[in-house]
């Protein structure tokens, strides 16, 4: 990726568990599972699109997309990240697998490319905040005369799984018992049974992180800090975000509750938003960091990440963190109370970070550079 003066991005290089590793640990921080599309992102619509009608967008970028939200934002946190997905052997694909491996160091040892498999799309316009999603695809052939990993799942400290009703997968237990800490999200239930027992895989799971409604949904509660509390009864560490309130979590092991305020931000998309929380709060959680730290740091991440389009292209990473830091400080006015809860990251982040605002990557297939 070349940023907009046509520069390599320059990135802060910051290690979130440097004092904690040791020569026995895994060289895997987190493994991720699933399918990566390529994402074609239409912003700047005053509207949507209306039929028979054709819209201009101010804006369009195209990057991976899927779970490669999730990998690239863990990443660019700084942690070891294992990705196992099926890519097309389109352009589509090479694309897509160059950004990941290549651009944002991710791992792609246990992922395959699939001859004659195209590459799921996604065209995502983002618009009054909200966003509206067309996607095509077809689900990629299973590899022949094995399993669904070339080495099932690696040894690692972490493990990111989305939960579904009623399909368990297998690697979850089998990274389990293998010592990663397994955090999960959930998608909406489409059968309507909001069943929790449904969800073969909680057991495994040492956090669960649905959004409010899904929470209240499966817990059949009417507020969504009841829901966390339910939901604490069935797995170690209950994270219920809020939307624009912030999140709520309650450990269930010490009874420990602890809930953060969401940043107001003017959103421009929320492509990814929720894979950002999740990455960050399992970054505070490995380098262990307090309850309420690990909620003000994921819902910071998420509120950097609206603040620009596209999913895996919107994540943050430790520079735009101290630039954001650097900017809060320096604004008069602030609300000191406000700024405290932010001020773990004093001894975290660089001292010289770069000016906000940011220059982000330019997002584009195809761009040849000069000879």
């Amino acid at each position: 990726m070349i940023t907009l003066d046509g520069q390599e991005p320059d990135r802060t290089t910051l290690d979130p568990l440097g004092g904690l590793r040791a020569p026995e640990d895994p060289d895997c921080d987190v493994f991720l599972t699933g399918t990566v599309f390529l994402d074609i992102i239409f912003t700047g619509l005053d509207s949507a699109p209306v039929r028979g009608t054709e819209s201009w967008a101010r804006g369009m970028g195209s990057s991976p997309g899927g779970v490669a939200n999730m990998a690239t934002a863990l990443s660019r946190l700084g942690l070891r990240t294992s990705l196992a997905a099926a890519f097309g052997d389109d352009h589509y694909g090479e694309y897509c697998w160059d950004a990941l491996e290549q651009g944002e160091g991710i791992d792609l040892a246990r992922s395959r490319i699939v001859p004659g498999w195209h590459s799921p799309v996604t065209v995502s316009m983002a618009y009054e905040g909200e966003r509206t999603m067309v996607s095509h695809g077809h689900e990629a052939p299973p590899p022949p005369g094995s399993g669904p990993f070339p080495d099932c799942p690696p040894r690692a400290r972490a493990a990111v799984a989305s939960l579904a009703p009623g399909r368990p997968e297998e690697w979850v237990a089998s990274a389990a018992r293998r010592g990663a800490r397994v955090f999960a999200d959930v998608g909406w239930d489409e059968t309507g049974r909001w069943d929790l027992a449904g969800l073969a895989d909680l057991e495994h799971c040492e956090a669960f992180l649905p959004n409010a409604e899904e929470a209240m949904r499966y817990t059949r509660t009417d507020c969504p800090r009841a829901a966390a509390r339910t939901l604490a009864d069935r797995v170690p560490l209950a994270v219920v975000t809020l939307g624009a309130e912030g999140a709520y979590a309650v450990d269930g092991a010490t009874g420990e509750i602890a809930e953060v305020p969401a940043i107001l931000v003017e959103a421009l998309d929320p492509t990814g938003a929720g894979d950002v929380f999740v990455a960050g709060f399992l970054t505070g959680t490995l380098a262990d960091w307090p309850l309420a730290d690990r909620l003000a740091f994921a819902g910071l991440t998420a509120a950097l990440s609206v603040q620009e389009f596209g999913g895996s292209l919107s994540a943050p990473g430790w520079a735009e963190v101290a630039a954001w830091w650097q900017r809060a400080r320096a604004v008069h006015g602030r609300d000191p109370e406000a700024l405290r809860r932010y001020a773990f990251l004093e001894d975290l982040l660089p001292a010289d970070g770069r000016p906000w605002p940011l220059r982000r990557a330019v997002p584009t297939i195809g761009f040849r550079h000069p000879v």
